[in-house]
């Protein structure tokens, strides 16, 4: 039995290692895996904003990495970025990455993008999906920031400064903790304080809850099938393969649950906090809930009577239904076996000779594998090609243009349909054939479609720019009516955002895309009637780009890039579908030709 002597000594002893000191102040103390200050940190893994398996090594070599760390949902998240974003500006000309990285629970990547977004940051934004970085790092709660030198080794970890308290904000910090450090990194010296105390949320690990094992395929999953994966994933739809048996499940199953938790599938690119769309695709987090139970639990079949009714999809090629009209070019597009495909133009051979009424229109290729995307305008065929008279496009995951019924577009009399085409190459020689089909109203048009382009051709992004910024605005003629929008830039566009000032009002976010994707782009539709621009709205739209060496799909990191056609420069268009309030029709138009019955 230890002496009362002995007890005292071990008591303190304990109380003197408990004690924090003026150096390593951290009431929380890091797990015991978890690196100390001196330790070099594995090569740790995270996935980018593109959805993409990334780590640190992707930043390459740099004299000094910051992280910090962040969640949607937490107030002081908000508090203190502004003053890592000014940091981040300031050490810009030096051989440092900022990084911030979030452990959200239930953020999505979206609502990640969407954050940075809405603050201003224009650094990477990365999501540590299993927690590895935070575990290793010894991270407990949000905003503590993490400094890592050149070796990899752990040399701050705490607070940005003491500004950003729990209960109050001072008018200016006392100790500019992170900067002294990262100075003292840079500098070849010892930090003087290398942990402090980060005011900050208590975090959350991830946890999967056990399975319930209470959902089947038939009376749960394949109404999920239909509801969101089915349009593309039926035989001869735009998905790689079909999703109408569990067979066809179990073939992909982890690829699913990978895809669904990350947002990557079903293709969708737009925020949930701006905006409503009536073509929204996505699980819900229930939704998600259900399919990785199912999945957990070892994917059983069920009865087949709780299945629903099989869909069915029109027969052909045409979304749009069989079209009144079938434009196609005279001979085939002929391909290379590799290579980088110049963008090539076609006019199809029709001239319509009067102003001619569409409500739906749609591009078909005849090779899907080669045709990336593609644009289609009405054209004087005296002139090129011009986006002015931009009907609809070809997508990866897009849909052809289809208009309410009333609503119509029009080609303008001596015009031709003109087509730009980026293909891409398969490792063999190929060819495609392209088709536009055209259907013509069958009601009255009492409503014009009109595109709004709202685009910036002048712009230079420097070099290694992480998220340059390039800004166009378009004000609107009159009371107007939102249809719908649609962006469009290239490897290098990273977000892009519409936003209506309407006159004697605040601005209003029509949609923002916080992780543009070049390989879905999607049309967003807005609800009937539901958007309404006043005459005198300016439209703004700004678009950030990415010419940075961490952006994997980035041509060259070292070039200045200025818009042009090709893939490897750049292109910032928004386009707004509407239809002018103060403009009613009522053209009865002939379904055979699309054009104006005379009364």
């Amino acid at each position: 039995m230890p002496t009362l002597g002995k007890l005292t000594a071990l008591v303190t002893a304990l109380l003197a290692a408990a004690a924090p000191t003026a150096q390593s102040a951290p009431q929380e103390r890091a797990p015991a895996q978890s690196a100390v200050i001196g330790d070099i940190v594995p090569d740790l893994p995270f996935v980018d904003i593109r959805s993409l398996d990334r780590s640190l090594s992707d930043f390459g070599r740099r004299d000094a990495i910051v992280l910090v760390f962040v969640t949607c949902d937490c107030p002081m998240v908000g508090r203190v970025l502004p003053a890592f974003g000014r940091l981040a500006t300031d050490f810009a000309d030096r051989d440092v990455q900022f990084v911030a990285v979030n452990v959200g629970r239930g953020d999505s990547i979206r609502d990640m993008g969407t954050q940075a977004i809405e603050l201003d940051q224009r650094y990477p934004f990365v999501k540590d999906e299993t927690f590895a970085m935070v575990r290793t790092l010894g991270i407990e709660r949000t905003t503590t920031c993490v400094v890592l030198d050149r070796e990899r080794r752990l040399r701050y970890r705490g607070r940005i400064d003491d500004q950003v308290l729990y209960s109050k904000v001072r008018e200016a910090p006392t100790r500019a903790d992170l900067r002294l450090a990262l100075e003292a990194v840079l500098g070849g010296g010892a930090v003087e304080i290398p942990e402090t105390r980060a005011a900050g949320c208590l975090l959350s690990a991830p946890s999967d809850p056990a399975p319930t094992g209470g959902y089947t395929f038939h009376r749960d999953i394949q109404p999920l099938l239909q509801k969101h994966c089915q349009d593309c994933h039926h035989e001869g739809g735009a998905g790689p393969f079909p999703l109408l048996t569990i067979d066809d499940v179990l073939d992909n199953a982890e690829m699913i649950a990978e895809v669904v938790d990350r947002q990557r599938m079903p293709p969708w690119q737009a925020s949930d906090a701006h905006g409503e769309f009536r073509n929204r695709r996505g699980l819900t987090r229930d939704e998600t809930r259900v399919l990785r139970d199912w999945l957990a639990s070892g994917t059983p079949v069920g009865d087949a009577a709780d299945a629903p009714t099989p869909r069915t999809f029109a027969p052909g090629p045409w979304r749009i239904g069989e079209p009144d009209q079938v434009l196609e070019l005279v001979a085939p597009v002929r391909l290379p076996a590799d290579g980088v495909v110049p963008y090539r133009y076609f006019a199809f051979p029709f001239r319509f000779r009067e102003d001619t009424w569409v409500e739906a229109i749609e591009i078909l290729p005849e090779n899907r594998r080669v045709l990336h995307h593609a644009n289609l305008a009405w054209v004087d065929p005296a002139a090129g090609f011009d986006q002015d008279g931009f009907m609809t496009g070809y997508v990866p995951g897009g849909d052809p243009m289809v208009l309410d019924p009333g609503t119509a577009m029009r080609i303008p009399a001596g015009s031709v349909l003109a087509i730009q085409a980026h293909y891409v190459t398969t490792g063999r020689p190929e060819t495609d054939h392209l088709r536009v089909g055209l259907r013509f109203p069958r009601t009255a048009v009492t409503r014009q479609a009109e595109v709004l382009i709202v685009t910036n051709t002048r712009f230079a992004i420097p070099p290694g720019a992480e998220a340059h910024r390039v800004t166009a605005r378009r004000r609107v003629a009159d009371d107007s009516t939102v249809i719908g929008l649609f962006a469009h830039m290239h490897l290098r566009g990273r977000d892009m955002t519409f936003v209506a000032q309407r006159p004697a009002a605040d601005p209003d976010t029509l949609l923002m895309i916080p992780n543009y994707d070049f390989d879905w782009q999607a049309s967003y539709r807005c609800p009937d009637g539901a958007v309404r621009l006043p005459k005198d709205t300016v439209v703004e739209v700004f678009a950030h780009f990415d010419n940075s060496a961490f952006n994997p799909y980035n041509p060259d990191p070292a070039d200045t890039v200025r818009f042009g056609q090709q893939t490897f420069e750049e292109m910032m268009y928004g386009f707004v579908f509407l239809t002018r309030d103060t403009v009613h029709l009522d053209l009865r138009i002939d379904p055979a030709t699309g054009s104006v019955v005379a009364d």
